[in-house]
C-alpha cells in the first residue's frame, strides 16, 4: 500500500499507544519489539521529539541485544533527525530500521500496517 508523499499518519495518542505497548511488552519476542517501534517511527517521524525519541528508544534496543550494525544505524540515524526535520528530508514511510537506508521513503508493512490501525483505535491490550 503505497503511502503519497505528503501522507502524514501522525497522532499524539498513537504515537503514545505505541511507545507504551513497547515498553510493556517484555515477554513478547523480539520481533514484535521492532514492530512496534518501527509502526511508532511511521507515526512520529514528522514530529521532530516523537522522532528523536523512538531512533533513541530503537537505540537503546539494539544496544540491550547487542546489534553491532543497528547500534551504528541507530547513531547514524539520531544524527540525521536534526537535518532532516531542518531541510523537511523525511523518507516517510522508512521504517526507521538499519537494514533500510536512511534515505528512502518505503511503504510500511502489512504488519506495521495493522499494529498503527490498532494502535489508532486502542485496541491494545497489555
Amino acid at each position: 500500500m503505497p503511502i503519497p508523499a505528503n501522507s502524514n499518519f501522525y497522532s499524539t495518542d498513537t504515537y503514545r499507544r505505541l511507545i507504551e505497548r513497547y515498553r510493556g511488552a517484555a515477554r513478547e519476542p523480539d520481533g514484535q519489539h521492532w514492530l512496534l517501534l518501527e509502526a511508532a517511527h511511521i507515526v512520529g517521524q514528522t514530529r521532530f521529539f516523537p522522532h528523536l525519541q523512538v531512533h533513541c528508544v530503537m537505540l537503546s534496543l539494539a544496544w540491550e541485544k547487542r546489534m553491532p550494525k543497528e547500534v551504528l544505524g541507530q547513531i547514524f540515524r539520531i544524527a540525521l533527525v536534526p537535518l532532516g526535520h531542518l531541510f523537511r528530508r523525511l523518507p516517510i514511510g522508512n521504517s526507521g530500521r538499519a537494514d533500510v537506508s536512511a534515505f528512502r521513503a518505503m511503504a510500511p508493512s502489512t504488519e506495521v500496517l495493522q499494529v498503527i490501525a490498532a494502535a489508532r483505535a486502542a485496541n491494545f491490550s497489555r
